[in-house]
């Protein structure tokens, strides 16, 4: 069987890899990437090391993908990840849309060519922002969680934010490429009869990852605290009660080799939410005294600044996923922190390659 993984140099790309490398007997693997990220070589080097196939290209460039041999499966791990890409940093709102909508047309006409089927990775932005803002919730033990004195809106309980959870915009111009490359990857699927399974993933973290404040929280945090850089508890309450889950990549690897198993079976879900869930969920306070306890001392500062695209709780709720692939994280929350803990430890100036 030959695999081609978009993004393959990336943080999850390069997990994804290793997984399928160490789970499917021979397996052909192809990587793809644009290896604009900095902290890209180091992953580069590695896939070689196991044998993978490095093409280096650009989603963007569909002549890139013309020369590519077909394959049996390809797993979108390629994007602008970030909730403020093209609205700041170095990224425009074109570059977002090129990125994650026209490179994903081009992977899509691929997929079309080769009869391969895709399994993408989407995001947990895809659903509403003002929704998600508009929870009920209180405070408990340092961390936001859901009011029960509340009226929740449809797709939302104590589990979290399952895929039936309101789409309506706004939900952000990354969110909105993300979306819509879901509903174009859907029609071609429907259309031209390949294999689609749509992964809408929590936030996701571990060891390698190029952590940032507004994609890899749980890594960008425990590696600005080991460094004593500085750190602000920004928005709401000033105080971290903002609440998040947690996954690491590798369980996201196997739950895809059991979609890829599994090939078009029509019983299972096209769409499915996959994190952590509410085991794994950490307010940034949390992840503080976590911090406090395993790396010493450091001040977190505390700001009322408001930005865009903030919420104050996102949580999600994975069953149908677990149910329909009989899939379970295997690795918790303590063990992620762990493990980028270490990762900090043996490259302190890792944040410098973000």
């Amino acid at each position: 069987m030959k695999v081609l993984i978009t993004g393959a140099c990336g943080f999850v790309g390069h997990w994804v890899a290793e997984a399928l490398l160490s789970h499917l007997p021979n397996v052909q693997l192809i990587g793809f990437d644009n290896l604009s990220r900095s902290g890209s070589e180091s992953n580069r080097q590695h896939l070689q090391s196991m044998g993978v196939e490095l093409v280096h290209g650009d989603l963007r460039c569909s002549s890139d993908l013309d020369a590519l041999t077909a394959v049996d499966w390809v797993i979108d791990c390629a994007a602008l990840p970030s909730v403020l890409a093209g609205t700041a940093g170095n990224t425009s709102p074109r570059q977002l849309v090129e990125h994650n909508l026209s490179g994903s047309l081009n992977l899509l006409e691929y997929c079309r060519r080769s009869d391969a089927g895709l399994i993408l990775l989407s995001t947990s932005r895809v659903y509403s922002i003002r929704q998600l803002a508009g929870l009920p919730l209180k405070c408990l033990d340092d961390a936001f969680v859901l009011d029960p004195e509340g009226t929740l809106p449809p797709g939302i309980s104590t589990d979290g934010i399952d895929e039936t959870f309101s789409t309506t915009p706004p939900i952000s111009l990354y969110g909105s490429t993300k979306l819509a490359t879901e509903t174009m990857a859907w029609e071609y699927s429907e259309a031209f009869g390949f294999p689609l399974r749509i992964n809408r993933c929590g936030v996701l973290a571990g060891s390698g990852q190029f952590g940032r404040a507004d994609q890899g929280i749980f890594s960008f945090w425990i590696h600005s605290y080991l460094g004593r850089r500085s750190l602000r508890y920004i928005g709401f309450d000033g105080k971290g009660h903002q609440v998040r889950d947690c996954l690491h990549p590798w369980d996201v690897a196997l739950l895809v080799i059991k979609q890829i198993e599994t090939g078009s079976d029509p019983s299972k879900p096209v769409i499915a939410n996959v994190s952590g869930g509410i085991d794994s969920a950490h307010s940034l306070r949390q992840l503080s005294e976590w911090c406090h306890e395993n790396l010493g001392e450091h001040d977190v500062a505390s700001s009322k600044e408001q930005r865009p695209f903030d919420l104050p709780w996102v949580v999600l709720d994975s069953r149908l996923a677990q149910e329909a692939w009989d899939w379970q994280p295997t690795m918790d929350a303590t063990s992620i922190l762990e493990e980028i803990a270490e990762h900090a430890r043996a490259n302190p100036y890792w944040l410098d390659l973000a």
